[in-house]
């Protein structure tokens, strides 16, 4: 039998390695023109006694049902059943087929009274009808996460649901804001929307999840500041910003004495103690 040393071994990954970089390099320089090589996905991490690893995308409509459940002043275990259904039915993404005439988050059918497609693609929307749904069911408190959803959604896999029951806990305690810093969010420099645009739809989208009043006009344009009553309703606002920054444009989150970028992507301590203790302070891109 023969016996490879390590020397061989390591000798023979690194020739495969130089072959492989001499590849690319030589499709690079051939079709460098309409090469697009791939670049890292926009992601958020959510620590709160755990952690989740979502796309942009999914973290925006995570904070979205966990803000409606909580402006329908359902309890924090609602959100929680209510986040597992959408990480089964369609992984937190507002998809728009489904099996039959199911759509969006929840996979709501429109043949069974739930709406019409575009209702159920919005977001909002869904969210407030299956928490409407499950507070019609009798005692859903003292049943398991899987038992809850599945009195909602009446679906084929009934046991489905308890294996997203994890994830869904860390995610309602951060967005419900128990826990500090605890969703940060890695976005791009070239934002979709920005300018006293970005701050328009930010302010208003912020108002219609979490039932807000009162909003005032952006400072200069491109920030605004949103009052918050505790340190806990801080970090509510605060983690939905940056939940929502990938799509909204934000730029930087204040609150509590840490700060959030989108260019590091992370929270970090403020020298000048990150404005008042009553207000939440955001900022959207500049427009070009």
């Amino acid at each position: 039998m023969r016996v490879r040393t390590r020397a061989a071994i390591v000798a023979a990954g690194v020739a495969v390695a130089v072959v492989a970089l001499l590849g690319v390099w030589f499709v690079a320089k051939q079709f460098g023109h309409q090469l697009s090589l791939p670049v890292p996905s926009r992601t958020c991490t959510v620590r709160a006694d755990g952690e989740v690893v979502l796309s942009a995308d999914q973290m925006a409509n995570a904070a979205t049902i966990a803000a409606i459940g909580a402006q329908r002043q359902m309890p924090e275990r609602a959100v929680v059943v209510a986040l597992a259904a959408a990480y089964q039915e369609s992984h937190l993404r507002n998809i728009a087929h489904g099996d039959r005439d199911s759509l969006g988050l929840f996979q709501q059918r429109p043949s069974q009274g739930w709406g019409t497609p575009e209702q159920i693609r919005d977001p909002r929307y869904a969210a407030n009808k299956f928490y409407a749904a499950l507070k019609k069911v009798k005692g859903w408190e003292e049943l398991r996460v899987t038992e809850a959803a599945q009195r909602v959604q009446r679906s084929a896999y009934p046991e489905a649901y308890q294996k997203w029951a994890d994830e869904s806990e860390v995610l309602t305690r951060a967005l419900l804001g128990h826990a500090t810093g605890a969703v940060a969010c890695t976005v791009g420099p070239t934002p979709t929307v920005r300018g006293p645009a970005a701050a328009a739809s930010l302010a208003e989208n912020l108002a219609l999840d979490w039932g807000l009043s009162g909003l005032t006009t952006p400072i200069d344009l491109t920030d605004f500041a949103v009052p918050a009553a505790d340190s806990r309703n801080g970090w509510r606002y605060a983690h939905w910003l940056v939940s929502h920054a990938d799509d909204h444009g934000v730029k930087r989150v204040r609150f509590g004495g840490l700060e959030w970028t989108a260019e590091h992507g992370t929270w970090a301590k403020v020298r000048d103690g990150g404005g008042a203790p009553s207000q939440v302070l955001a900022e959207v891109f500049a427009a070009t």
